[in-house]
């Protein structure tokens, strides 16, 4: 990238080199927005859709736990985003090289620490917006009994779920950037466990079938 500005010592234009990790050819990148956007729309809608008819049928005090569930999975994602973007490979290679469960795929994470982002930020906390949004909605609406009259009640509400999801978040992030490569371990020996888990089990009905 070229900064037009031009200094006044040199009259030179000033050059800034790509913090990209690795080099993503211009086709994956429109793949990957496609899938994402399309995905994103799909599962919010199923989410949306699920979560109103167990709010239907649930009270009060449910809905709000409910609600408190949905905030903590926001802020949990968040912490894995950020902690994604901020994670070093180098000492990884080091564990990957002594082969300590999990290193491979922690070295994965962040060599896509773009998309894993991504997908834990944006997508995750998005939908979870949406979704406490609106069971917050149904609170006040079973609250007061009727949709009329909700307006100061439903900014309270908003205010509320808004005010934990941020706070929580600001925490979430402060403990991200401070143990980023242990976070991200810790979520690399989860998933290679599944992996590992699913891998057996795969391996095992195909056995079944071949008998």
């Amino acid at each position: 990238m070229v900064d037009h500005y031009r200094h006044p010592a040199d009259d030179k234009k000033i050059k800034f080199k790509s913090t990209t990790k690795a080099a993503v050819s211009k086709k994956s990148d429109a793949i990957w927005i496609l899938t994402i956007t399309i995905v994103s729309f799909i599962v919010s809608a199923a989410l949306t859709v699920a979560s109103s008819k167990v709010l239907q049928q649930a009270g009060i005090i449910t809905a709000l736990i409910v609600i408190f569930i949905i905030v903590l999975v926001n802020i949990f994602f968040d912490i894995i985003g950020t902690s994604v973007t901020a994670a070093e490979e180098k000492p990884f290679h080091a564990m990957a090289s002594r082969k300590i469960f999990g290193a491979k795929q922690a070295i994965r994470l962040i060599r896509n620490a773009d998309k894993v982002s991504n997908v834990c930020n944006d997508v995750i906390g998005d939908i979870c917006g949406i979704i406490s949004g609106a069971a917050g909605a149904y609170i006040i609406i079973r609250i007061i009994g009727s949709q009329s009259n909700t307006t100061v009640a439903e900014l309270i509400m908003t205010g509320l779920i808004t005010a934990l999801t941020v706070g929580g978040k600001a925490l979430g992030k402060t403990i991200a950037l401070r143990n980023s490569n242990y976070i991200i371990y810790k979520v690399s020996v989860i998933i290679s466990f599944i992996k590992e888990r699913l891998f057996i089990f795969r391996r095992k009905g195909k056995l079944v079938n071949e008998k």
